[in-house]
């Protein structure tokens, strides 16, 4: 019997398998709405057979855009786009999610950032220190109400590779102890569970560490998901790095895992694993494992959309393909 291919439940919502889509910018948006080139890209993912197809980095303002191409969910003309593709993602048996974001200082768009620092990221505009974080959370809670209107089914807040929320807990770009720095990411995830109320699964993504000396660690990783489990975060989707350009980040398959085990283990939530997950024994071996409760690809779902449904073939086990596709199979 697959662990991977069995259901994880989160809440009141069941994914019906451990794969999940990574979000993955697409850099193709209009005005932050999302278009054709989004329907098709998300929902081949969710023909393929993952359980979980989780939209790319949405913006939950303007200035929050990592690019002027990125998504958005900021008005009601978003909120009507997002619509049909979340339809046809469930259609298909999937569970839509999307990332909610806010680029901080790694905004490269013609308005001014801002973060907890004045520093620029090397090579980008520099930012406007942010005296207040209440418009931060204030528009992560719209975002989060605007996606459940959109038919999403799990919000995942991103806190990691080096934009604003990471820049808040991160002491590269931050300073105080860790309880101060770790507040706004978690009060961010405490009123974005409030907001959506019970029913829904809220998911945070982290770096579990910097990959520089005097940086963030797994250990604080730690201490930060004990904080936003009891926030309401449901699992914490482990990934890292993004907050220092010469950053020396020890590259090869499956690189992340231990970042969400140690995490998963020492803070007794479940996890997500990310990053170099390409074969199919490699995923189910990290659930087996105890590493992680879900696996999330990327860069192989880019090269074949369809690989659940392969791995599923590879790892013995009888999965419904798409009618249209099942003399395929």
């Amino acid at each position: 019997m697959s662990l991977l291919f069995s259901p994880l439940t989160l809440r009141e919502v069941t994914l019906p398998n451990r794969i999940a889509v990574s979000p993955m910018c697409q850099y193709s948006a209009t005005d932050g709405l999302p278009d054709d080139w989004h329907l098709v890209h998300l929902g081949s993912r969710a023909v393929g057979g993952a359980g979980l197809v989780i939209a790319e980095a949405t913006a939950v303002e303007p200035r929050g855009r990592i690019s002027a191409q990125d998504v958005g969910i900021w008005n009601d003309e978003q909120v009507a786009a997002w619509k049909r593709i979340t339809t046809f993602i469930k259609d298909q048996g999937s569970v839509p999610g999307v990332q909610l974001a806010h680029a901080g200082r790694k905004a490269f768009g013609d308005w001014v950032p801002v973060a907890p620092t004045t520093e620029p990221f090397p090579g980008l505009n520099t930012p406007e220190k942010l005296e207040s974080h209440g418009g931060v959370v204030k528009a992560f809670v719209e975002g989060a109400l605007r996606a459940v209107e959109a038919g999403f089914e799990v919000i995942e807040i991103h806190a990691a590779h080096g934009y604003l929320l990471h820049e808040y807990y991160s002491p590269l770009t931050n300073e105080g102890s860790i309880e101060e720095r770790i507040a706004v990411p978690v009060e961010v995830t405490a009123a974005v569970r409030a907001a959506v109320g019970p029913a829904v699964p809220v998911i945070v993504r982290i770096s579990g560490t910097d990959w520089v000396e005097e940086g963030w660690t797994v250990d604080d990783s730690v201490v930060l998901a004990l904080a936003l489990k009891a926030a309401g975060a449901d699992l914490i989707d482990v990934s890292s790095g993004g907050n220092a350009a010469q950053a020396d980040i020890p590259i090869g398959p499956g690189y992340q895992v231990p970042l969400a085990e140690a995490v998963r283990h020492k803070a007794d939530v479940p996890t997500g694993a990310v990053g170099l997950i390409t074969e199919a024994s490699q995923a189910e071996q990290v659930i087996a494992d105890g590493s992680a409760d879900l696996v999330l690809l990327a860069r192989e779902l880019l090269r074949d959309p369809y690989w659940p449904l392969r791995a599923a073939q590879e790892l013995g086990v009888e999965v419904r393909a798409p009618r249209q596709y099942a003399r395929a199979f």
